[in-house]
């Protein structure tokens, strides 16, 4: 299971946490609110409840695909995978999560969903420069995700299930797992689509409540 995380590396992360919000110079009012979860695992659900709900939206694999387009290498999961982890090797584990604040600081809306967290570390990022900040995630079982991107057939989609294992733990390498394990509220997403985007619009009325006290 995903869920079976280092008991040392949530200890790390949790005086990590305590420290930065000693030390945190929050730069922004907006409610963030951030996606985690593993590819098919159906975040685009939560999407489009967040922009039913009046929320601007950033996706932290558009840094990744942007960059891979940019040296002009095709977007498939292979380069994909191995651009995100060249980026994370020479800039640092939050690459991904600094380039993204700047787009959400331009975005006009007060609340931001960002779709895609990987990391504990692209948390704490987060928190630097977001007082109201709250990790969500989406989970769904290995069958049902990989029926799914198969179905789906996007560009960076795994055309068989040893690309999508592959996939899969490259993913968990970068420390997915974890965030999902740390994440305040869990959508299982098993059902029709209907009752998931239900069960997200309930938890994004509880993250407004809670910052809405």
């Amino acid at each position: 299971m995903i869920f079976l995380i280092n008991a040392f590396n949530v200890k790390v992360y949790l005086l990590l946490t305590k420290s930065i919000e000693r030390e945190i110079k929050v730069t922004s009012d907006k409610l963030v609110v951030g996606l985690a979860g593993m590819p098919g695992a159906g975040k685009s659900i939560v999407v489009s409840a967040v922009k039913e709900g009046g929320y601007g939206v950033v996706v932290m694999g558009d840094v990744v695909r942007e960059e891979t387009a940019s040296r002009g290498l095709e977007l498939n999961p292979q380069n994909i995978g191995k651009i995100m982890l060249e980026l994370r090797e020479k800039e640092g584990k939050s690459v991904i999560a600094k380039r993204c604040i700047p787009k959400i600081e331009r975005i006009p809306e007060n609340k931001i969903l960002v779709d895609g967290i990987r990391s504990l570390t692209e948390v704490e990022e987060f928190k630097r420069h977001f007082q109201k900040f709250t990790l969500i995630a989406v989970h769904s079982s290995p069958e049902t995700r990989f029926k799914r991107l198969y179905h789906r057939q996007r560009s960076d989609d795994p055309a068989s299930w040893e690309i999508f294992h592959e996939r899969d733990m490259r993913e968990l390498s970068v420390g997915l797992g974890e965030a999902i394990a740390m994440a305040e509220h869990l959508i299982v997403n098993e059902e029709k689509y209907e009752v998931a985007k239900r069960k997200a619009k309930e938890v994004l009325r509880k993250v407004e409540q809670k910052w809405t006290k």
